[in-house]
């Protein structure tokens, strides 16, 4: 885990997320307190609890954005998940378990990838071995005499010429004949209940089952990618980069509920709100802390961090059951955005989409070039329209940006090296007819 401040962490967030300062600091306290507590001793460490944090707010208003960014600037297992989800299958919806193996899934991704760099050179260098040998095969018996073709010194200098071509890559195009091994394609089970069967029995059927081999002929050049993934593969040393993955998870994971508001049951009490009240009971040992079992080894969920996020428009939370909001002491409020918010979030981001439709376009040898105007046009339009009809924040600005570059985007490759200044008329043009139609807002703004 990078050892950022908390300032350090907001100026990072500040960076692609406008606003919504009082939930940046919460998570950036949140995350630094996880360092802190790796410097405890042992005993201690054990008792020092995440303060799991409930951001309350309107979709489009950064709340899933803030907890992305996080994972990835700290490199943190991150997955997201949305509480209704648990509500659509059974009584209880969804093993709520799943969420932890999601997690572990996430860590293993991320240990691979640091144990592959660390192997990339020698797998790089294997493969080029095998390579050689395949393009110089041995042969049958070597012979003593020194001029003989058979002779081992004769056969050495063949292969380091062939290693120089290699290198040199005049040797692409030639074509090889490689086996491969894939192993079998896993069993698939279908059915409820399936979420929670023993996944060591998985791991257990992966191993007994045979590999099926394959030759096929291909270039030099793909049979070099073939070989490097399989040495890769080779080297990396499977049983520690799940121990690894276990314990990055256990430390450091970090899940998002998306929607708990809408795991809150209503005032009657019955049908899907026993359901939802249901998963409500088992989300609590997960978050208060307990053993989960993956296919990897057991999991312990006490120290990893929960961000739980809803709109609230008609459940409090209060209206949670008491166990699981006294889990979640940190409690932040994000604001609606307002017209002003629209116009830092087309020009402040670092890939801001005003900045990714330069992009875009300049594939294209298309100059696009926004005028303050149009940015405040378009932030007018996107504002008004979240008051009128249903309030999406942030993403209103997508379904606005395609309606006003519609034109340009099927036009851009006749257009030969041209250039389209968008300005305010442009932004009105474009966007006025559609926004006056309240209904037809509705569907395409």
């Amino acid at each position: 885990m990078r050892e950022l401040t908390p300032r350090e962490i907001v100026t990072e967030l500040d960076r692609h997320i406008v606003g919504q300062d009082d939930a940046k600091r919460a998570v950036a306290i949140a995350i630094r307190n996880r360092w802190r507590r790796q410097q405890l001793d042992d005993e201690m460490r054990q008792e020092v609890a995440p303060k799991n944090i409930l951001m309350i707010g309107p979709t489009g208003v950064g709340k899933t954005e803030i907890a992305r960014r996080l994972a990835k600037l700290t490199g943190a297992p991150f997955i997201k998940v949305e509480a209704s989800k648990y509500t659509e299958v059974g009584y209880y919806g969804r093993d709520v378990e799943s969420m932890i193996r999601e997690l572990v899934e996430n860590a293993i991704g991320l240990v691979r990838e640091q144990e592959r760099e660390n192997v990339e050179d020698e797998a790089r260098r294997r493969a080029e071995d095998q390579l050689v040998s395949l393009l110089a095969p041995a042969p049958p018996a070597f012979d003593a005499t020194p001029d003989s073709p058979d002779s081992p010194e004769r056969y050495e200098r063949t292969r380091e010429k062939i290693r120089a071509m290699l290198a040199a890559g005049e040797m692409d195009e030639r074509r090889v004949e490689l086996t491969t091994e894939q192993k079998a394609p896993p069993m698939m089970f279908t059915g409820m209940g399936m979420e929670q069967m023993d996944l060591d029995f998985q791991g257990m059927f992966e191993k007994i089952m045979p590999k099926n081999s394959s030759s096929r002929e291909m270039t030099v050049a793909e049979a070099r990618k073939v070989l490097f993934e399989q040495e890769c593969e080779n080297l990396i040393n499977q049983e520690k980069v799940q121990a690894a993955a276990i314990e990055l998870a256990e430390n450091t994971g970090l899940i998002f509920i998306d929607e708990v508001d809408k795991v809150v049951a209503s005032e009657n009490g019955h049908g899907a709100d026993v359901s939802r009240q249901g998963v409500q009971r088992d989300l609590l040992p997960i978050v208060e802390g307990t053993t989960v079992q993956t296919r990897y080894g057991y999991v312990k969920t006490d120290h990893v961090l929960f961000i739980a996020a809803g709109a609230f428009h008609r459940a409090k939370p209060s209206d949670l059951m008491p166990e699981l909001q006294g889990r979640f002491p940190i409690r932040v409020e994000l604001n609606d955005l307002t017209k002003d918010d629209f116009v830092r979030i087309l020009t402040e981001p670092k890939s801001s989409l005003t900045k990714q439709y330069e992009a875009l376009m300049g594939t294209e040898s298309v100059t696009l070039n926004f005028k303050a105007d149009a940015i405040e046009a378009m932030a007018d339009f996107a504002f008004r329209v979240n008051q009128t009809t249903q309030n999406i924040g942030a993403r209103r600005l997508y379904t606005i940006m395609e309606r006003l570059l519609e034109e340009v985007s099927f036009e851009a490759p006749d257009m030969k090296m041209g250039r389209v200044d968008v300005n305010a008329a442009y932004v009105k043009e474009r966007l006025d007819e559609v926004s006056q139609d309240e209904d037809l807002s509705k569907f395409i703004l």
